[in-house]
């Protein structure tokens, strides 16, 4: 059975178009914002994901509306490509050391969205992405894709491995929790649903 969504998002500040395979595939993104571009292609990557973005949005305001937008469809895909979650993992765990930073993410797909985000990154920005849009982007994916996830830096000094680590530990940790697990037949859950 195929884990695959596709979502269209149109608003008056973006138009956002996500394809994702859990299973894997081809990595394409385009949201006119090169270091954001660099970080979902890393979350693909990592997440062994089949991830398709393209974004257009109005980034002469900064690319708040853009990242966070990215997000809520990023997660509104995960969420429906998971279908009822029967035969996953669920959990998912990772350290990711990239250079003097350390950042770490645990997920639980359990249906309650939640985001709990602490790292210490410095104000800047990177190629128009503002450090501080790290935490919206993944709030909006956890709040979509209904996950629980605590994620966070322990330390590090350089912003660009700081919030390189997080996007890399995120993927990692959402491989995990979203792999099919061949010893669970049905929801891994006592309530009998994760949705």
């Amino acid at each position: 059975m195929a884990r695959t969504a596709s979502i269209d998002r149109k608003t008056k500040e973006t138009e956002i178009s996500v394809a994702v395979d859990l299973d894997g595939g081809e990595v394409e993104v385009a949201t006119g914002v090169g270091f954001f571009d660099h970080m979902l292609e890393l979350l693909g990557r990592h997440g062994r994901l089949g991830l398709r973005v393209s974004a257009s949005g109005d980034l002469d305001t900064g690319a708040h509306h853009t990242v966070e937008d990215v997000g809520i469809a990023i997660g509104q895909a995960i969420d429906e490509a998971l279908g009822d979650r029967a035969g996953i993992r669920r959990y998912g765990y990772i350290a990711v050391p990239m250079d003097e930073a350390l950042a770490m993410c645990a997920i639980d797909v359990s249906g309650r969205p939640l985001c709990v985000y602490r790292a210490d990154l410095p104000p800047t920005s990177i190629a128009g992405f503002d450090a501080e849009l790290t935490e919206e982007f993944f709030r909006a994916v956890a709040t979509n894709a209904k996950l629980t996830v605590h994620i966070g830096t322990r330390y590090g000094s350089n912003a660009h491995h700081l919030i390189e680590a997080c996007f890399k530990a995120f993927a990692r940790a959402l491989r995990e929790a979203v792999a099919i697990d061949p010893g669970e037949a049905g929801v891994p859950s006592t309530k009998g649903t994760l949705t």
